[in-house]
């Protein structure tokens, strides 16, 4: 695994109990890696993630289900990763302190769309930055759930602090998302961390996608942060069956959601939560 911490010198600033002046100190602290990733087909770079190292081969296979459709793993007939190593070179590619840059090569099956090469960087913040399509209806490639499908609401309700239990970077950093893929027993089948939100679902889509769980039917999606169109978008094209998240969602988010028959569950805590759709397929509410 790549180191995705690195250790920075701070000043710890104190608030003394007494109406006396801030104490500080000065010590090291851990910081989120957050790094450029190319994807590459053939000769061309077609997109550059800014994404914390780690699963990069789950987060490219996962960013492939929207910008190609590809739904399963013999879409991909190849992925390779490697990393630029001259300094020269990493800096002509964008990488100003020479490190080199991590790249990811791609080569899909002939009948799979290749994705449009991006001219600009995808930050970490925004997964859909300058797109201007907003209608899903290309992504919806299977149900999202069986007839009968139900789950108890108070999984719902255990899932976030489950999934925080395994973010041990955001332990010793505080600045990584996380998203996981759960049962509806709240088995948690996977858990991926990134300093981008769009990013952990991607890696944790990669996932399902690279072992074969996609399309993640009947499958929950959580989330650490709010909830937007992207991901609301990325859970279509994984196909999973609802979305639970710590923080609440957008209004487009909601009525994406609705039009397409997902579960949402937002501002999700052990003691109370908001449904903002599919509230039909929860079972334990009075």
């Amino acid at each position: 695994m790549p180191v995705t911490t690195a250790r920075r010198r701070i000043t710890r600033v104190h608030t003394p109990t007494s109406p006396q002046p801030l104490e500080h100190e000065a010590r090291g602290d851990d910081l989120t890696v957050e790094a450029p990733l190319n994807l590459v087909v053939g000769d061309e770079v077609i997109a550059t993630l800014m994404r914390t190292p780690g699963h990069d081969l789950e987060l490219a296979a996962g960013w492939l289900a929207v910008e190609s459709g590809v739904h399963r793993a013999e879409d991909l007939i190849g992925l390779r990763q490697c990393r630029t190593s001259d300094d020269l070179q990493a800096r002509a590619e964008g990488d100003p302190t020479g490190r080199g840059v991590d790249q990811v090569h791609l080569r899909l099956a002939p009948d799979v769309r290749p994705p449009q090469p991006r001219a600009w960087v995808t930050g970490t913040s925004c997964g859909v930055c300058s797109a201007d399509v907003l209608d899903l209806t290309p992504l919806r490639w299977a149900p999202a759930r069986c007839h009968g499908w139900s789950v108890p609401a108070r999984v719902l309700q255990a899932l976030p602090d489950r999934v925080r239990t395994q973010q041990r970077t955001f332990e010793r950093t505080g600045s990584l998302h996380a998203a996981a893929l759960a049962t509806t027993t709240g088995e948690l089948l996977v858990v991926r961390e990134d300093v981008g939100r769009h990013n952990a679902v991607d890696k944790v889509s990669g996932w399902a996608l690279l072992n074969d769980r996609m399309p993640a039917t009947d499958l929950l999606l959580c989330v650490s942060g709010r909830v937007s169109f992207e991901i609301v978008q990325k859970a279509v094209a994984a196909s999973v069956a609802g979305i639970v998240a710590v923080s609440a969602p957008s209004d487009l988010a909601v009525d994406l959601a609705r039009e397409h028959g997902l579960v949402l569950a937002g501002m999700v805590r052990t003691d109370r939560m908001n449904i903002y759709s599919g509230e039909e397929y929860l079972s334990g509410l009075n």
